[in-house]
């Protein structure tokens, strides 16, 4: 297969999933307490036990990509999570493959061996869907951020199932993704050659008593993609790429526009630290060989849909790092218009960078064949 247009971070939401998914998938003896859909009067709603998961189905606060568009498609039949509907969607926007990340929420289960069989029954389905179309839908297994042991565990059990991704979301891990109980699972990133994306936690902020709720609106919608600088830099100056050079991280949905300080900043702070190298080796060590740039620019990935700023500054990030992404069906979505968009962003680069953001730098990452399917 020939590839013009990779989408590098898309969605099957928890508003678009089978209905019965856990129902029929998780070991007859938890199936009365798996998560399901039930009648409420804001509509259909996901609950497992006692807590509500969020809605099933179209609708709501906000205008989705679909809802831009009329949707004939039958309710029980949602267009994301219907491989011929979802691929008449790509088709559409002009886009060949696509990388899909699962709900942008934790699965709240208490009970842990209902949660361990949520975990696995969703990723045995998402192998499933892309079986549809294997060359052109790739699915990001979910796993638990909150748990280092169950991730591990399950991270080996999907490498064998023909997903070629897995993501964590990092402002839920518990502990941070570089302490050292995540070591293991690490280490099984690098050996299992298995991209291991960190994507953003959504949730719908509160405001404080007196405190406009438009501008903690706004406040939540500008700084959310910085929930990736915490685990970035922790995983760097703890020396977890250091010690496993093969291990792949993808930054997904976080933009690129702040990439540039970053960058800059930890190498400013890494030359401060190793100016007195000896006394943090005789306070827990000195894990790193390189500069941290070094390290993003071997090992780190990030995706953006709408970033003049991060574009305008894309040679200190490294044209071989940045994806581009639809956000399907997300209401930040370009989608039907993504090629419109990506005209009007990335007119003024080379075509050769173009190519490389929007199809060349995923196709590689995730080892897409070009050869005849």
């Amino acid at each position: 297969m020939q590839y013009r247009l990779v989408s590098a971070d898309d969605h099957i939401d928890l508003r678009y999933l089978p209905r019965d998914l856990w129902t029929e998938r998780v070991p007859a003896a938890l199936r009365d307490r798996a998560p399901r859909v039930v009648a409420a009067d804001a509509g259909p709603m996901w609950v497992c036990g006692d807590t509500v998961w969020g809605p099933w189905g179209r609708g709501g606060g906000l205008k989705w990509a679909l809802d831009r568009e009329d949707d004939a498609s039958p309710a029980d039949a949602p267009r994301p999570t219907t491989p011929h509907l979802r691929l008449a969607d790509m088709d559409r926007d002009g886009v060949d493959a696509t990388v899909m990340y699962g709900p942008v929420a934790p699965l709240r289960v208490e009970d842990a061996a209902l949660r361990q069989a949520c975990y696995a029954a969703y990723n045995d389905w998402l192998a499933e869907f892309c079986q549809a179309a294997p060359q052109r839908l790739l699915g990001a297994a979910i796993l638990p951020a909150d748990d280092p042991t169950l991730a591990t565990a399950e991270l080996a059990r999907i490498a064998a199932n023909g997903l070629r991704h897995a993501v964590l979301l990092a402002a839920a891990a518990r502990p941070p993704l570089y302490h050292p109980d995540w070591e293991p699972f690490w280490a099984a990133a690098a050996e299992t050659d298995i991209p291991i994306g960190l994507h953003l936690l959504v949730a719908t902020p509160t405001a404080p008593p007196g405190v406009s709720p438009l501008a903690t609106a706004a406040i939540n919608g500008v700084q959310v993609p910085l929930q990736l600088l915490d685990p970035l830099v922790g995983l760097i100056f703890s020396g977890v790429l250091d010690r496993h050079p093969g291990l792949r991280l993808v930054l997904a949905e976080s933009g690129i526009g702040w990439l540039p300080y970053a960058l800059q900043r930890m190498d400013n702070e890494y030359r401060k630290l190793v100016e007195v190298r000896s006394h943090w080796e005789a306070h827990g060590g000195f894990p790193l060989q390189l500069r941290p740039s070094e390290y993003f620019r071997r090992q780190v990935w990030a995706t953006f849909q709408d970033d003049a700023v991060g574009l305008a500054l894309l040679e200190a990030i490294g044209e071989d790092r940045v994806m581009w992404a639809s956000d399907y069906p997300h209401p930040d979505s370009t989608w039907p218009h993504s090629r419109e968009v990506i005209a009007r962003q990335m007119g003024h680069l080379p075509a050769a960078t173009v190519r490389k953001v929007t199809c060349d730098n995923a196709r590689a990452l995730y080892h897409l064949s070009t050869e005849s399917s």
